[in-house]
């Protein structure tokens, strides 16, 4: 694979989950400080991997689920997204580990897929 190939990460999380729990069982103090040690955290791996990053992308709202039976709203784990460029998966892969997203804040995984061609015609 050549340095070109692009992997789409996506932050998973529950709002439901223990992590969250105890996430907002925290005092208020306590969670705004932390966040602000994430947030400084998740932008020292955003400079740290800026030559990488394809698209920064971001946190994601609320999904609405489009289907043969019309438009409805709906609830997943998906929580945002970043795009970047790497060798191969594995390589994807390590630029995540330990990432803020779980590692500070309430998420729970990051999973990370590769961005295929669209089969030409």
């Amino acid at each position: 694979m050549s340095t070109e190939h692009k992997f789409l990460a996506v932050y998973l999380g529950s709002m439901s989950g223990e992590k969250m729990k105890a996430w907002h069982a925290m005092p208020e103090a306590e969670r705004k400080a932390k966040e602000r040690e994430g947030m400084a955290a998740w932008h020292g791996w955003v400079e740290k991997h800026k030559d990488v990053i394809v698209e920064m992308g971001g946190p994601l709202g609320k999904t609405r689920r489009i289907d043969a039976s019309g438009i409805t709203e709906i609830s997943n784990a998906l929580t945002g997204f970043t795009v970047i460029r790497a060798a191969s998966q594995e390589e994807a892969a390590k630029l995540f580990e330990n990432h803020p997203h779980f590692a500070i804040f309430p998420g729970e995984a990051i999973e990370v897929m590769p961005v295929l061609a669209i089969p030409q015609m």
